[in-house]
């Protein structure tokens, strides 16, 4: 049923995303050029891996050292601000790879973290949005966000799934949490033992 629930609902709201994304994909095309979307392999239901797609935010890094906030462009900002940069999963539900609710798609390399009691994360699909995301997002630990999400899959129902809609909206309109304090998650594995994405070289920042 929920599945049926994901597909009705992408497809009823792709009839607007899609032309706004085509909108998106050509001011990123004008701005900073190919490519318009990358593809990040994160961790799904079980830990099967996929690849969660996402609008481009940043330039193409071609000086060493350089950091994410000189890469990231002013459009960059506005996307992820209000999240508009995460439209392209809608294909991820689509595909079955993700659901419209639930714990936010993580690193590989992360899960290797995970204690067996964190694993449990990993029991339902991943989420467009979750209760981690509209109770904090990035500005939470790693580890508490795991601890949210692990509530909402213990306690999931219709009720607490449209209260996480109704907060998701609000999160849309008022952002905040956008990133970690120096756009690192307390608790996140350091950057030396992380893989650099093609997007940004800090998974602590991964939303």
């Amino acid at each position: 049923m929920r599945r049926i629930v994901d597909i009705l609902i992408v497809l009823l709201a792709g009839l607007v995303i899609v032309p706004l994304c085509l909108v998106i994909a050509v001011v990123i095309l004008c701005t900073m050029g190919r490519p318009v979307m990358f593809r990040q392999t994160r961790s799904g239901r079980y830990g099967k891996t996929f690849g969660i797609l996402k609008f481009r935010t940043m330039h193409v890094c071609t000086a060493e050292g350089q950091s994410d906030a000189q890469r990231q462009t002013k459009v960059g900002q506005f996307l992820r601000r209000y999240s508009l940069d995460e439209w392209p999963q809608l294909w991820n539900v689509l595909r079955g790879d993700m659901s419209l609710i639930g714990p936010r798609p993580t690193l590989p390399v992360q899960v290797e973290h995970y204690t067996a009691r964190q694993r449990g994360r990993l029991d339902v699909l991943p989420g467009l949005t979750g209760w981690a995301q509209v109770q904090g997002r990035n500005s939470l630990s790693w580890a508490q966000r795991i601890e949210l999400d692990l509530w909402y899959i213990n306690h999931r129902s219709l009720r607490l799934e449209l209260l996480i809609v109704a907060l998701t909206v609000v999160q849309l309109v008022r952002p905040r949490g956008v990133v970690g304090p120096n756009r690192i998650n307390p608790g996140f594995p350091q950057r030396k033992e992380l893989p650099q994405p093609v997007e940004s070289s800090q998974a602590g920042g991964v939303r």
